[in-house]
């Protein structure tokens, strides 16, 4: 198992992913002429032809047995800059009264575009069937979402200074959102899920068209929908457990449709970014022994043909790591390269 850049070869495993995401999952929409749009769009953005403010990172999750994708991820470096990024800011307001001794605060809504040029982790998604404890699919979900840091601390001059992740909501037995059927459908004459894949599709202008410019009362909102504010779908939870890991946390913004939470943090700051480092590559002949588990997260360092993968052992006192030749071969390393590498173990 190994992550790499999406490759135009790979539309049509890409909407195998596309069709088995659910409901909620904006960022990857089941249309072929979309996801063909994205692959070339990440091509152009790992080959350094897009201003690095514009670039998708598009990364799948590769099985060499199989031959097929497992998963995928990616990193918006700036989000905002030419399609209106917005949230909900969860506010507060106070009211008072002297004359009958009364002080109350109400939770508000506000439309909010504060995170216009922050980076973004996105569309992680595993396939059910690379999920499980057995030694091929064991922490597959981590290098997917740990991947992206090794990128991001070796390419650090390409962002900002904040990432943010959003984290998909609620959602019923049905696939009803709450959330959704209460606020959003009051305002888009659309049910949820054609909302849902105008706003995957790049269509966003009718959010802030449609949606109030003043803040909405929480209290007017129904008991289930208020329950929706900053909680996460089940699918979700593994996602959003290693964002905090990482040192991402909610500071009160919510999705405009489905009310999943917003997690964002400095990147400098997340562990996965202060914890990596560069070693040397020492490439042994032939098997070198298994440890019973991934520890080690090593990624090389060329944008273009970046690759992640875990290896079964950390350096040596020099800094020097020594790989078998099947792990070189799927880092595309070899000895006196330079691999950046993490210790999960360490940063979490």
């Amino acid at each position: 198992m190994r992550i790499r850049p999406i490759a135009e070869s790979d539309l049509e495993g890409l909407r195998v992913l596309a069709r088995e995401t659910g409901v909620g999952f904006t960022s990857l929409p089941d249309n072929t002429e979309f996801l063909a749009a994205k692959i070339a769009t990440a091509v152009s953005a790992f080959n350094g032809e897009t201003p690095e403010e514009n670039r998708l990172y598009f990364f799948v999750l590769e099985d060499e047995v199989e031959g097929k994708l497992a998963g995928c991820c990616a990193i918006e470096s700036q989000v905002g800059r030419e399609i209106p990024f917005y949230h909900y800011r969860v506010g507060t307001l106070a009211h008072s009264s002297v004359q009958l001794d009364l002080h109350r605060t109400i939770d508000t809504l506000f439309l909010s575009s504060d995170h216009t040029g922050d980076a973004e982790v996105a569309s992680l998604f595993l396939r059910a069937e690379y999920r499980g404890a057995d030694r091929r699919h064991e922490r597959n979900g981590a290098l997917l979402s740990m991947m992206r840091w090794l990128f991001m601390a070796e390419f650090r001059q390409t962002f900002p200074d904040k990432v943010l992740a959003e984290m998909r909501g609620l959602f019923d037995a049905d696939g009803r959102s709450p959330f959704w059927d209460c606020l959003g459908s009051h305002f888009f004459p659309l049910d949820f899920s054609e909302a849902d894949r105008l706003t995957g599709l790049g269509q966003k202008s009718f959010i802030g068209e449609l949606m109030p410019k003043f803040p909405i009362y929480t209290p007017f909102l129904s008991e289930q929908a208020r329950a929706c504010i900053g909680q996460v779908h089940d699918d979700t939870r593994p996602a959003l457990a290693m964002l905090k890991k990482q040192g991402l946390r909610w500071e009160g913004f919510i999705d405009i449709f489905d009310g999943g939470p917003t997690v964002e943090a400095y990147i400098d700051d997340v562990r996965g970014v202060r914890l990596s480092r560069h070693c040397r590559v020492e490439v042994q002949p032939g098997e070198l022994e298994q440890t019973p588990r991934p520890r080690w997260l090593a990624a090389n360092t060329v944008m273009a043909d970046f690759r992640a993968a875990w290896v079964g052992r950390g350096p040596d006192e020099h800094g020097v790591l020594t790989l078998s030749e099947a792990e070189a071969q799927r880092l595309e390393v070899r000895t006196g390269d330079t691999l950046r590498i993490l210790d999960s173990d360490e940063e979490a």
